[in-house]
């Protein structure tokens, strides 16, 4: 029989970001500060690997106190209703020296699955004597596909924020003994 390995999401050394066109002409980039994940192999190269990933709503950060509270407010996220971000994966597929990642993502009461691309950075040991994998995801979704609907337009007509969002998830994991 295989034998499964954990790992273990490493806050300290992970970050998760979103970019969302703002009035059509620039670019805002947020993150959120909380998060936790791991996933489960028993494959070396990590195919076919469980992965599951939640993330604190209520510590998004866009550098902006005041548009922050308005993205965890009803007109967006509603924390107070719904404090997690999930995904949970469908399947972890290789692709030429990269992977495809394919998940059950859910925001609000909203579960679509969605198809991310992921970069493998890597494998080392630290000075502790733990072993590290590094990954880079990468994909885009539709925030109205998840029910943030909320839309401004300014007078002159500019749409005040986009549909498209961006992931960026830089993530590094401990391999558990």
């Amino acid at each position: 029989m295989a034998t499964l390995t954990k790992w273990v999401l490493d806050p300290m050394h992970s970050e998760v970001q979103f970019k969302v066109k703002h009035l059509v002409i620039s670019t805002v980039t947020g993150s959120f500060k909380t998060f936790e994940g791991e996933f489960e192999t028993e494959n070396e190269d990590f195919t076919g690997a469980n992965i599951s990933f939640s993330l604190d709503v209520d510590s998004v950060d866009t550098n902006q106190e005041q548009r922050d509270g308005h993205i965890k407010g009803a007109e967006f996220f509603d924390a107070e209703k719904y404090p997690k971000i999930t995904f949970k994966s469908t399947s972890f597929t290789k692709d030429g020296d990269d992977y495809k990642l394919v998940g059950d993502l859910t925001i609000k009461d909203v579960t679509k699955s969605v198809k991310l691309n992921v970069e493998h950075g890597g494998t080392a040991g630290d000075f502790y004597g733990n072993t590290k994998a590094g990954f880079e995801i990468t994909g885009k979704i539709n925030r109205k596909d998840f029910g943030l609907t909320w839309d401004g337009v300014t007078e002159a007509g500019s749409i005040v924020v986009g549909e498209e969002i961006k992931l960026i998830i830089n993530v590094q994991f401990a391999k558990q003994a």
